[in-house]
């Protein structure tokens, strides 16, 4: 009755809302004057009436925009259930805008029930009309985003949206809940979509490892200029995570956060492989400190030679091809595998907020409409501020690491021989620490041209703690060559305060109270140096499960001093 109404134009919308007054009106009376003449009760009230009258005509319209539709679909480069999707949407907002206005003075929810009618109509071609390409219904054979599912999801999307807002515009958000499961069978395009998209970022999540594994094997370590101290290979790490971030915010399609914590997930175990590869060809520490040297004492110390005999057989040699890789990490790819570690974490929080951004943006429209038909309240909108902390722990024990293997290196590889080999070598005095210092100065010149600022006292610190360690090593595991006594202490002393106040460098190096903290830990050797010498070195190795400095600090309770070797 209603479906001559519907006219293209504002004009003949207004005349038709006009004529349609005056026609319904004179269509109830009429019925109940028919009804009185014939003398029997109406069977039923004017509500039901005009429940016919919308459906007969809302059907009606809807029949003719489909075949509309269909007719132009071998000239329309859009799928056919998204062109209806668009023309159902406008012919739901004429008959809110035009009609229901009209047909409430009879029927209250006359909206509601053209909004639940096109949703059923609509509904019944997305779930059950055949495609042939599929072989089957659209719905259940949309597995993938192809063009056809990216331009129908959202279409079928949007029209659903609007259908509810139209029906909480006349019951309001309360009633909205209770009467979408009374008269609503969703779509659940959210749902599939979803399905649909993880599937995607499955894939390109795969591609994204890939392209991380390539661009960390073809990365050769050197700065990109003066002013970008880090690899070019970061850069690429990121523009191929950028370009994926675009790529899914760039589907109009419905996506639950579910969808985007898969996504995050997945950038999070991409930079934690491109961290794994930078620190791959770093070494323990047992391969970089060479074997302490064979113990000499008396022969009746049989205890002694056994424990000797057992520590020479756990030495580990270390074999040509690592030796070869460690050769190759100088002090300038260490850096820039430093700097590279640092521009990644640096840039986290960039991208974090741009996805955050975008997914709030995307979402804020959405939170009302899926809350109702969901049935619950639940907010879309999700703190993505921390994604990455799995790649933030992950980048930051990384730095830590190189820092401490750069450190070991310097000390125990490069400067082997100057400062393990022969500081102290047959006496103290003719053999002194400033001749290290000296070289220390060029390591820490070389190290502060590449190294980016905000790492440097971390990797400073490591060389402090690598320099001390190998202090430590020279006292107490020095070999036969090097010989202490009681009035070697105060040059021991002072060539400790040389080192300490060399890394201070006057308020230029790292902070006082750090290097006091660490020097700290080796006056406990020295002093065992100050103590006379007794026929104690059972006791010293007696505790072999400890470290140097731990023994240090043991015997020194204990009142020994034999710290001869």
């Amino acid at each position: 009755m209603c479906g001559r109404f519907y006219s293209p134009s504002a004009q003949g919308l207004t005349a038709g809302s006009s004529m349609m007054v005056d026609i319904v009106t004179v269509a109830m009376l009429t019925r109940r004057i028919l009804g009185e003449e014939n003398d029997k009760a109406m069977e039923s009230p004017d509500r039901d009436q005009i429940d016919r009258y919308i459906t007969s005509s809302v059907k009606s319209a809807f029949m003719k925009i489909a075949h509309s539709v269909e007719i132009k679909a071998d000239t329309s480069h859009e799928h056919v259930l998204a062109s209806l999707a668009e023309e159902t949407k406008k012919l739901l907002k004429i008959e809110a805008n035009i009609f229901s206005p009209v047909l409430s003075r009879w029927h209250p929810q006359a909206a509601v029930l053209s909004a639940s009618l096109l949703h059923k109509l609509y509904g019944n071609k997305l779930l059950h009309a055949y495609v042939k390409l599929w072989q089957g219904p659209f719905l259940e054979h949309a597995e993938h985003l192809t063009e056809d599912v990216v331009s129908v999801f959202p279409a079928a999307d949007s029209l659903e949206q609007y259908i509810m807002s139209v029906m909480a515009s006349v019951v309001g958000d309360d009633g909205l809940d209770s009467l979408c499961r009374q008269k609503l069978v969703p779509y659940e395009i959210e749902s599939k979509s979803g399905m649909v998209v993880l599937r995607w970022v499955n894939g390109q999540l795969e591609r994204v490892e890939t392209w991380v594994k390539r661009a960390a094997e073809q990365e050769t370590w050197d700065p990109i200029s003066p002013q970008q101290r880090h690899g070019g290979s970061i850069v690429e790490v990121y523009r191929i995570i950028e370009e994926t971030a675009d790529q899914f915010f760039a589907f109009k399609v419905p996506m639950r956060i579910g969808e985007l914590n898969s996504f995050c997930r997945g950038i999070d175990k991409a930079f934690q492989i491109y961290t794994q590869l930078v620190t791959q060809p770093i070494v323990d520490k047992e391969d970089l400190v060479p074997p302490v040297p064979v113990l000499t004492r008396y022969k009746k110390e049989l205890g002694i030679k056994a424990f000797v005999k057992k520590e020479i057989q756990e030495v580990r040699p270390v074999d040509e091809r690592k030796s070869s890789e460690i050769v190759q990490l100088t002090m300038s790819k260490l850096c820039v595998r430093l700097n590279s570690l640092y521009y990644a974490i640096s840039q986290l929080g960039k991208l974090e907020d741009s996805i955050s951004e975008r997914w709030a943006k995307r979402q804020s429209d959405k939170i009302n409409i899926r809350r109702s038909m969901n049935g619950k309240s639940k907010s879309v909108v999700s703190n993505q501020k921390n994604q990455f902390d799995g790649s933030r722990k992950e980048i930051n024990a990384a730095i830590d690491r190189v820092c401490e293997f750069t450190g070991l290196k310097v000390i125990f590889w490069d400067l082997q021989q100057p400062f393990i080999d022969n500081m102290y070598k047959n006496s103290v005095s003719q053999a002194r620490l400033d001749t290290i210092v000296e070289v220390l100065d060029l390591v820490l010149a070389q190290l502060c041209d590449v190294i980016v600022e905000q790492l440097r006292d971390r990797v400073v610190t490591g060389l402090l703690q690598a320099s001390l360690d190998g202090l430590v090593r020279v006292i107490l595991d020095g070999g036969p060559t090097r010989v202490f006594s009681p009035n070697d202490a105060p040059l021991l002393e002072e060539d400790l305060e040389i080192l300490k106040e060399f890394f201070i460098s006057g308020g230029d190096g790292l902070p006082r109270g750090t290097v006091e903290n660490l020097v700290s830990r080796v006056r406990p050797v020295i002093n065992l140096i100050k103590q006379e010498l007794q026929s104690n070195s059972r006791k010293y190795y007696i505790i072999e499960s400890k470290t140097a400095q731990q023994c240090a600090v043991e015997l020194s309770r204990l009142g020994t001093g034999d710290a001869v070797v």
